[in-house]
This record gives structure tokens, sequence and C-alpha cells, in this order.
């Protein structure tokens, strides 16, 4: 079995300087660096996590809470990119990732004890009720969190810029000539509120006054919701000429509804979605969307993350927007 000795006598450098340069530490200089880690990958030599730990202090592993309610998360593209970017960020870091639940076994516990209990230098809070008194509790702790799409004064928050892609989405829309527009956005939180207040702003400024029976409720990535809310819209005497969904999965559930009422997109009615998944691209017509940068976000939040835990002192929080950007498919049309 290689050690750190067998690679220190290879490179001619110290135990202490091999172990500094396998852990990232600063004050070894890159050429050095390169050199032993060459050479640890050569012998195959792999660190022990206990001992490591017991040596830094560090763990080196990171929480990532993530609660869904619809059960379709790691399935569904967009939070699988933002989760995979995580891991691939934390992963080149040399740190590893732990979801953080509310069980262990059969033993409940907070998610503050869970990130205790395994260790966690700091936590990626990405989807969960955010007004939980658990997750509160998480952020108020001394463990380091950054959170997604959702603000604290005592956190550093990465954003999806929800507001520029609904001005975006409805300036598009507008410009096609569609004035019946309907909204079926997802269930209460900071994100709807903040495409609701965009889409509310984006009428006010081109004199568009809005109709309250074209605004109706489902949930996120819950298509069959989103079937029953475009049921109610296509019912009614004067329909929307359009209708923006709450995300690109939701839209499979307007779009059977639609198919079931005889009714062609775009000719006879146009429709928008938002993430921009892949699927959304490979249905014909290709649907147009609003594409969250995903990957980009859960790289930002691992480096922001992992800049509290390592720099402290130098940490303040932070609220970064992720811009992303219109995908112009084939599902609008111009009236």
């Amino acid at each position: 079995m290689v050690t750190l000795k067998d690679i220190s006598e290879f490179c001619g450098v110290s135990k202490s300087t091999v172990s500094k340069a396998l852990n990232g530490q600063s004050d070894i200089s890159k050429e050095t660096t390169e050199r032993i880690r060459e050479a640890a990958q050569k012998f195959g030599y792999l660190p022990n996590a206990a001992a490591r730990s017991l040596k830094t202090n560090k763990t080196l592993n990171l929480g990532v809470l993530f609660v869904d309610k619809t059960s379709s998360g790691l399935r569904h593209e967009y939070f699988s990119g933002m989760l995979e970017s995580i891991k691939s960020a934390a992963e080149s870091r040399g740190y590893d990732i732990t979801f953080i639940s509310r069980n262990l076994g059969e033993r409940k516990m907070s998610f503050y004890e869970h990130a205790k209990y395994r260790g966690c230098e700091g936590v990626v809070i990405a989807s969960v009720d955010f007004t939980d008194s658990d997750v509160i509790k998480l952020v108020n702790s001394e463990i380091p969190t950054v959170t997604i799409d959702y603000v604290y004064d005592r956190s550093t928050a990465i954003l999806s810029n929800n507001l520029d892609g609904m001005e975006q989405i409805a300036e598009y829309v507008f410009a096609k000539g569609h004035r019946r527009v309907a909204v079926i956005h997802g269930e209460n939180t900071s994100v709807t509120q903040k495409r609701l207040a965009s889409f509310r702003n984006t009428c006010n400024k081109i004199g568009l006054e809005i109709d309250e029976d074209l605004i109706k409720e489902a949930h996120y990535h819950d298509p069959k919701l989103s079937a029953m809310a475009t049921k109610e819209l296509l019912d009614l005497e004067n329909r929307p000429t359009c209708i923006i969904y709450p995300d690109d999965f939701s839209y499979i559930g307007g779009m059977n509804v639609i198919e079931h009422r005889g009714f062609r997109v775009p000719e006879d009615i146009s429709v928008v979605g938002y993430d921009g998944i892949l699927l959304s691209q490979m249905l014909r017509p290709k649907l147009t969307t609003y594409k969250q940068d995903s990957e980009e976000i859960g790289k930002m939040a691992v480096e922001k993350l992992i800049a509290e835990i390592e720099e402290p002192r130098l940490s303040v929080p932070e609220i970064i927007t992720v811009t992303g950007k219109l995908l112009e498919g084939g599902t609008v049309k111009e009236i």
C-alpha cells in the first residue's frame, strides 16, 4: 500500500509538503503540487478520509438539502442538471456531497442535526420549504449555507433571474400580437411572486389590462394540475390565445388537454414553457421556452459555499442572479 512517505521520497520533499499539495493548500507552488499529484496518481495513492479529517480537522463534505413534494426532482432535467453541477463542482475542489434529510434509518432528526452527524462543513439548500422552522434553524446555525432561489439575511443566495425570464416571455408573446394571454403559475413561492410581478409590470408597460380569469394556480412540475388549469382556460367563453405554463414538464399536461379538445399548437392556441429542458426541444412543434442556466446556478452555489468555508473572515452574504435566455420554438403564432 502506497503511503505519503513513499510519495515524499519519490518526489524529494517532506511528508507535510505532500499532504499540503494533495489537500490543495496554497502555500505549495503550482509546479510542486502538480508533480506530487502526478506521482500520487501514478502509484495509485488514495488518502483515507477518516485520517485526513483527523489531521486537517476538515471532512471536506458538503450537504445538499433537496426536498421535492412531487418526487420528480432527481428525474427532472432542470433539477438533475443543477444537482449534477453541484456534484461536479464539489468533486473538482476535493469535496464530497451528502444529501441531508430528517431521517437516518428509523431515527428522526432535524436538518441541522443530520448535517452535524454527517460532518458537513456547509450546506447548499437547493429545494425545500424555506419557511420551515427546521430550515431556518440550519441557516441560523454555525454551519455555512448557500440558498438557491430564496434569500435569507445570513446566507448567500443564488437566484435564477425570474423577473427577466417572465419579462422576456411576455414581451415576445406581446410582440407576436397576443393580448389574451393566460398564465398558469406554480405554488405561492418567491419564484412565483417574482414571475407574476414581472408579467403584470410588462402588461402595464404596454397598457394592457390583466384579466384575472386568465391567471390560474397549479404546482411546479405537476402536469395533472396544469391540465386542470388548461381545461378551465379553454372552457372560458373568451378563451386565451396564448398560455404560459409554469415549466416545460407541466406543459405536457396542458398539451394532452389541447390535443383532446381537437386544437392545434400554434394554429388554434399558442403556448410557452419555462426551464428549457431537453424535452421541450424534442417536441414538435419545438416549445418556445425560457432556459434557466441550472448548471451555472449549481456551480456558483458550490463555489460561494466553499469560499465561505475556507475563508470565513472574507465572506459576506451576497445575492447573485444568474440570467438565462429565451429559446424561440414554433409554438407561438403571430396574430
